[in-house]
């Protein structure tokens, strides 16, 4: 039974790595000539939702709001995936226009990327979705340069969506059906990006694994956020599910100033030196005791230590929910710090530092908020939950895929795959 549900896993995760085109990267208009479950059968125009709120603000009361438990965190509001005519949720940005400091949710779902801004949570705004470039799919992933909203997904030939942040500035009649700006197409399929914003390059991961880069990096040079350009990539460690790049200002002197990609591998941790694009050069790679499925990790703010979560193992091993802790101050020499264990057996996630507080996406857990305060001494609590999918804490694939806790207001964004949007903020 246990090899038969690994396989299941195992093509769960496989099922969305589809062929790249293998063309070359061209930026066009995408006129989202597929609609895909947004269109309306009976005339052809794109159902996108009206953005109806499902829930308005509820605080956190004897540890629930409404139905959803909770601990120190009140819920603003939640949209769910009708409002959006989405079938489920997955990734989930933030974007804050600095001229006008209103804020803004920038919501991954399976058939294209929705906008609402958040600046008053009493009277969120629904602006308008950006479809899917070709089909839908359930993963899809966003990330936010400057004024600027990258995509990609798994969907067959889809590439990278570039989409203008300050058009939501200035739109007549919400919700409005958007068309992208550009898009990159030197990519087909890719399962995810992170931009390191200090050079302007954003680094895509996950894409076909008989690509350029055998489904490793791809790095986009950003310079100019509407006209994306390739700048070569990095495929010597296979296949990168997941990644962070920093320029490096952490303990190691050997690597002050340097840009460091440290990519989770599947069945590894890769830690690679990309200063040089044209000669990427690995630093060191490193496994774990009972590995399954290396996916996805975050540096603390000082660099020293990096966050990883495993997202199979509380499967495969029946651990509870295992977030592991690697002490990278030697990055020649990276070692096993400390393993933290949640107190529920939901499989965590996506995971984001924001200063000594680690805000990690925990499936059918929801979003649990640890406390890295004493991680030196290898001490880890959690502080603080707001739980999205009441059914259980159980370790399957629903609830909540990310958060994004960057908001200056303090709103922490979560996306739930069954239940859409919510936006909560700490109980007074």
């Amino acid at each position: 039974m246990q090899k038969i549900l690994l396989l299941i896993l195992t093509l769960f995760f496989l099922s969305g790595c589809s062929s790249d085109n293998g063309t070359d990267p061209v930026i066009n208009d995408d006129g989202n000539s597929n609609m895909n479950n947004n269109v309306d059968p009976t005339n052809e125009t794109p159902n996108i939702g009206n953005g109806n709120i499902t829930l308005g603000a509820t605080p956190c009361e004897g540890g629930l709001a409404s139905v959803f438990p909770c601990d120190g965190y009140d819920l603003m509001f939640q949209m769910n995936l009708a409002a959006f005519n989405g079938n489920a949720g997955n990734d989930i940005w933030g974007w804050t226009d600095t001229s006008t400091n209103r804020e803004y949710a920038v919501i991954g779902l399976d058939n294209g990327t929705a906008f609402v801004d958040i600046t008053d949570a009493a009277a969120p705004i629904y602006l308008g979705k950006l479809l899917t470039a070709t089909t839908a799919i359930t993963w899809r992933d966003v990330k936010v340069y400057e004024d600027y909203a990258f995509v990609v997904s798994e969907a067959p030939n889809h590439g990278m969506q570039v989409f203008d942040l300050k058009r939501l500035r200035n739109v007549a009649n919400p919700p409005e059906v958007f068309t992208a700006d550009a898009r990159y197409t030197g990519i087909g399929n890719a399962h995810n990006l992170v931009i390191n914003e200090d050079n302007a390059f954003a680094y895509v991961v996950g894409t076909a694994r008989n690509d350029a880069f055998n489904g490793g990096v791809h790095f986009i040079d950003l310079q100019n956020p509407s006209n994306p350009s390739p700048a070569g990539g990095y495929g010597a460690n296979g296949y990168s599910h997941d990644a962070q790049v920093v320029t490096y200002n952490g303990p190691d002197p050997d690597y002050a100033g340097r840009e460091i990609f440290v990519g989770a591998n599947e069945d590894q941790i890769a830690i690679v030196d990309v200063t040089d694009k044209s000669n990427p050069v690995e630093i060191e790679t490193l496994t774990y005791s009972n590995l399954a499925y290396t996916h996805q990790g975050w540096f603390t703010e000082d660099q020293r230590y990096f966050i990883l979560g495993d997202e199979l193992d509380e499967t495969q091993f029946g651990f509870n929910s295992r977030t592991l802790v690697f002490d990278f101050t030697d990055l020649d020499n990276p070692i096993l710090h400390m393993t933290y264990t949640g107190p529920t057996s939901a499989i965590d996630h996506n995971g984001y530092v924001l200063g000594n507080e680690f805000f990690l996406a925990n499936y059918t857990a929801g979003m649990r908020v640890l406390d890295i305060t004493d991680i030196e001494n290898e001490n880890i609590t959690e502080k603080a939950f707001f739980d999205s999918y009441p059914s259980n804490n159980t370790a399957g694939f629903n609830g909540v895929w990310s958060v994004y806790p960057y908001f200056e207001s303090g709103k922490i964004l979560i996306n739930d795959m069954n239940s859409g949007l919510f936006v909560v903020q700490k109980s007074n």
